[in-house]
C-alpha cells in the first residue's frame, strides 16, 4: 500500500481542526470535559503534522447560508408530506407519547435526483459543497448556537405541564443551554430532534457525493475514494431503511434537545464522519487486493454486528418474547436481555460501531493519522459511555445487572475488554 500527497494548500482535510465537541455521547457534567480535553488534543496534534489553509476560508457566505437553509427546508416540508410509516414513541412520563413519521429513506431519494436533475441542467453544480466546505462548516456552527438560543428562550418561555415541553433548569445557564431544557420541543408541528439527527445523516452522504464529484471533476477518483464512499453510502441507506429503530434510541428518549445534541447532529456528524472524503480527496492511496477484501471483510463483520445487535434490542424493547437467534431469549430479571449478540457482550454494539468506524479510514492507508481521527475519537468516547452506562445500570438494576454482569463478563471486545 503506497501513499503519495497531492500539493495543494487549500486542502479541505482541515475540517477536523475546527470541530471541537462531542456528539450527543456527552451526556453528563463529570464526563464531559475529560472527554473533550483529549479530543482537543488530537486536534492540535493533528493540526501540526499536516493541515494548513486559509482561514478566510471559514468566513460564511450568503450562498453558503442559501445552502444550509434551502437544505433544511426542504428537509421540513418533505418530511412532513411525504409518505411513510408512523412509528409510535415510548411512552413517556406523563403516560403521552409521540409518533414519528419515518419517511427518511424516500425524503433522501427525492432529494438527491432533485439534485442530479438540477446539476444535469446546470441549475446548480454538482461541488458546490465540496467548494464551499468551510463556509458551510461555519455557517452550520453559527446556526447551531443561534438555534439553541431560541430553543432556549422557548424554552423559558414554555409553561407546559407535558413531559415533552415542560422546562427542566439545573440553575446553570450553561448546563440548562449545553444540555437543552426540553425533552422534545417542536416548531410547525416538527420533532426538533428527530429533524435535526435526519439533518445530520443526510447531510453527511451529501458532503460524501460532492466530494466525489469533485475528484471525478478533478481525474483524482481511485479505488481508496470508491471503496470508502461505497461503505459510507451503505452505512446511511441502512440508517434511512432501519429509521424508526432511532425512537428507542437514548437520544430521542431521554436527552432533552440543547447545544449538544444539535452541534453533534448538523456539525459534528456531517463534517468529521467525513474526513476521510476530503484527504482523499488530496492524497491518492494505491491499495493491493487482499488490502480491498480485509478492507470489506471489516466492514461486513462490523455491519452484523452494529445492526444485528441493534435489532435484536429494539425488537427485544417491542416484544420480550420474540426470538433470537431461533431461540427463545434469555431474560434475566425480565428485564435484560442476555442472548444473542447481548449475551456475548454488555455492549456488543459498540464493538459494531468500531468496526464499520476503523472500515471507513482503512481505505486512506497508513500514512497520516488525519483520516483516522473518527475511529480514534469514537475509542476513546465510547470506553468513557460504556463506564458511564455500566454505573448507571448498576444503580438502576442493582442485583439483576450484577447477575448480568456474571453471565456475560465481556464489555465490548470478547475474551479481550
Amino acid at each position: 500500500m503506497q501513499s503519495r500527497t497531492l500539493q495543494n494548500p487549500q486542502s479541505l482535510t482541515c475540517l477536523c481542526t475546527h470541530i471541537s465537541t462531542s456528539r450527543a455521547e456527552l451526556q453528563s457534567p463529570e464526563g464531559e470535559w475529560d472527554c473533550l480535553r483529549l479530543i482537543l488534543s488530537l486536534h492540535l496534534n493533528l493540526l501540526k503534522m499536516d493541515l494548513c489553509f486559509d482561514l478566510r476560508s471559514l468566513i460564511p457566505s450568503l450562498d453558503s447560508v442559501a445552502i444550509l437553509m434551502t437544505f433544511l427546508t426542504y428537509l421540513a416540508i418533505a418530511g412532513s408530506i411525504l409518505p411513510g410509516k408512523i412509528v409510535p414513541g415510548v411512552v413517556l412520563a406523563d403516560g403521552t407519547r409521540l409518533h414519528y413519521r419515518c419517511n427518511g429513506l424516500l425524503t433522501l431519494s427525492l432529494w438527491i435526483v432533485l439534485l442530479a436533475i438540477g446539476a444535469r441542467m446546470n441549475f446548480i453544480s454538482a461541488t458546490v459543497i465540496s467548494d464551499r466546505g468551510l463556509e458551510l462548516l461555519s455557517t452550520s456552527c453559527i446556526f447551531s448556537v443561534l438555534a439553541t438560543l431560541l430553543l432556549y428562550v422557548a424554552g423559558c418561555r414554555s409553561r407546559s405541564k407535558g413531559t415533552s415541553l415542560k422546562p427542566h433548569f439545573t440553575g446553570n445557564l450553561m448546563d440548562d443551554w449545553w444540555f437543552g431544557i426540553q425533552l422534545n420541543p417542536q416548531f410547525l408541528g416538527i420533532d426538533l430532534k428527530f429533524f435535526f439527527v435526519r439533518a445530520g445523516m443526510m447531510g453527511w452522504l451529501l458532503i460524501n457525493l460532492s466530494v466525489l464529484a469533485k475528484s471525478i471533476q478533478d481525474g483524482t477518483l481511485s479505488q481508496s475514494m470508491i471503496l470508502y464512499q461505497l461503505f459510507c453510502a451503505l452505512y446511511v441507506l441502512d440508517y434511512f431503511v432501519y429509521e424508526e429503530y432511532m425512537t428507542s434510541t437514548w437520544d430521542i428518549i431521554a436527552e432533552r434537545l440543547g447545544f449538544m445534541l444539535v452541534f453533534g447532529d448538523l456539525v459534528w456528524i456531517p463534517f468529521t464522519f467525513s474526513i476521510q472524503a476530503w484527504w482523499l480527496l488530496h492524497n491518492k492511496v494505491e491499495l493491493t487486493t487482499a488490502t480491498v477484501i480485509a478492507n470489506c471483510i471489516v466492514f461486513l463483520v462490523g455491519y452484523m454486528v452494529f445492526r444485528g445487535a441493534n435489532k435484536q434490542k429494539h425488537d427485544f424493547k417491542k416484544n420480550p418474547k420474540a426470538p433470537i437467534w431461533g431461540k427463545p431469549p434469555k431474560v434475566i430479571g425480565g428485564k435484560l436481555l442476555a442472548s444473542g449478540y447481548w449475551g456475548v457482550a454488555r455492549h456488543c454494539n459498540y464493538l459494531g460501531d468500531l468496526l464499520l468506524a476503523l472500515s471507513f479510514s482503512l481505505p486512506c492507508g497508513f500514512s497520516s493519522p488525519v483520516p483516522y481521527f473518527y475511529p480514534i475519537y469514537l475509542l476513546i468516547l465510547l470506553i468513557w459511555r460504556e463506564r458511564r452506562d455500566e454505573a448507571r445500570c448498576a444503580a438502576k438494576y442493582r442485583e439483576i445487572w450484577a447477575e448480568y454482569c456474571r453471565l456475560v463478563p465481556w464489555r465490548i471486545l470478547p475474551y479481550v475488554y
